[in-house]
């Protein structure tokens, strides 16, 4: 009598011990909770050795937009930066690359290389994890007690630029803009920022400063991470065109041609074909489906968003499986139908998206179209973007040089 009423004993403990785990399963905020392994180390490793459920929202999504200089990656980080549950970062590798470019004899080699992207994946690694003090390795001068004033556009991230992480005085707005956030929010906190990081949903980083997909397979394929790559790419010419006109000096040559008429003979034709390379390699990444990429990538083209920002930005959050807020929705209507002179800085994002898209077409002429036609044939076949066959086609705003084209995520 007296062993049976101790099996009923245990018996009932056993209940309660199940239920209790159950709870803690269903209601854990993040997907790192493993009660009792995180000091063994064990509970990143253990827990995703479960079973895991398109239902369970509690696994932060860690999303990488990637793009190059001026394809429109601004834009579209706003998409994520407007987001009240998504922590947006602005270009954080510009910390890496400017640390550690200077210390490279060869600037270019293979092995700088290899060094610059290994570094890169650890600090994105340890940002999607909330680690900001990580990022601390990579700023000059280092940051006195976890504060710092050398955060890069620290104005293009919302959640830096408002409360708590921005105490600005006498400010009446939640959230400050990017000039006024820089002046009246003072040092950076990166306890608070980690803090204020770890309470959101989701974390979101725009890079330009990787080349190509194949660079993140450790990220994508790392078990920690729930990694989704948005690949942003625009027309080859459309980019040659906006960077000739923001960076006025380092395309010097590119604008004396177009000015004269006459190439010049030391123009330095890998400011267009680098782009054009790592784009194809990428996409030719991509559209092979990898297994490992599957469910974790999605290419966009800008003309698209440009033409449907709406529609296509349904479809993004709806590859990444995210309710889309409604102030995303409402900052898109206020800034894809906007008067580009309101736009007060060169990385803007307030203008008539489908004009921007086009602009390129009258900003080059026809024998720059047909060099870099021929510079990224491969590319531009790739990526669904006709070819102008003379002055007359390129200037013709009715004669569409976009094929219709259906870049479906790999699902």
């Amino acid at each position: 009598m007296q062993c049976s009423w101790k099996a009923v004993l245990l018996l009932a403990l056993a209940s309660i011990a199940i239920q209790y785990t159950a709870i803690r399963t269903f209601t854990a905020k993040s997907f790192h909770t493993c009660p009792g392994l995180a000091e063994a180390g064990l509970a990143e490793r253990l827990c995703e050795e479960g079973p895991t459920f398109a239902y369970n929202l509690s696994r932060k999504t860690h999303i990488l937009i990637l793009a190059t200089t001026r394809s429109g990656s601004s834009f579209v980080g706003q998409l994520f930066n407007q987001h009240l549950d998504v922590f947006y970062l602005f270009e954080p590798l510009y910390h890496v690359q400017n640390t550690l470019i200077p210390r490279f004899a060869q600037g270019k080699s293979p092995a700088d290389r290899r060094v610059m992207l290994g570094a890169s994946r650890d600090l994105l690694r340890s940002l999607y994890d909330c680690d900001l003090y990580f990022l601390e390795n990579y700023i000059k001068p280092p940051p006195v007690n976890h504060t710092t004033d050398r955060i890069f556009r620290r104005g293009a991230s919302r959640v830096l630029c408002s409360r708590p992480v921005c105490d600005a005085p006498g400010s009446g707005d939640p959230v400050l803009e990017e000039g006024d956030c820089v002046r009246r929010c003072g040092l950076l906190n990166l306890t608070v920022a980690a803090e204020a990081c770890r309470e959101r949903s989701h974390v979101a980083i725009k890079t330009v400063r990787v080349p190509e997909v194949n660079d993140l397979r450790a990220l994508v394929e790392d078990p920690r991470l729930n990694l989704k790559v948005i690949q942003l790419v625009r027309d080859p010419r459309g980019i040659l065109a906006s960077r000739s006109e923001t960076f006025r000096d380092t395309y010097r040559l590119w604008r004396l041609w177009y000015g004269t008429g006459r190439k010049p003979y030391n123009l330095d034709a890998t400011q267009l074909t680098t782009v054009c390379e790592d784009f194809s390699n990428s996409v030719s990444t991509g559209l092979t489906r990898p297994p490992w990429l599957k469910g974790k990538y999605m290419l966009v083209r800008y003309e698209d968003l440009a033409r449907n920002p709406m529609k296509k930005t349904e479809e993004i959050y709806g590859f990444l499986g995210i309710p889309l807020d409604s102030h995303v929705a409402r900052w898109i209507q206020n800034n894809t139908r906007g008067d580009p002179a309101l736009g007060k800085h060169k990385y803007g994002t307030v203008r008539n998206s489908a004009a921007t898209a086009e602009k390129w077409r009258f900003r080059l002429s026809y024998d720059i179209v047909a060099f870099a036609q021929n510079a990224c044939q491969r590319v531009l076949a790739q990526l669904g973007y006709k070819m102008a066959s003379s002055e007359e086609e390129l200037k013709n705003p009715a004669i569409s040089l976009v094929e219709e084209r259906d870049f479906r995520p790999f699902s």
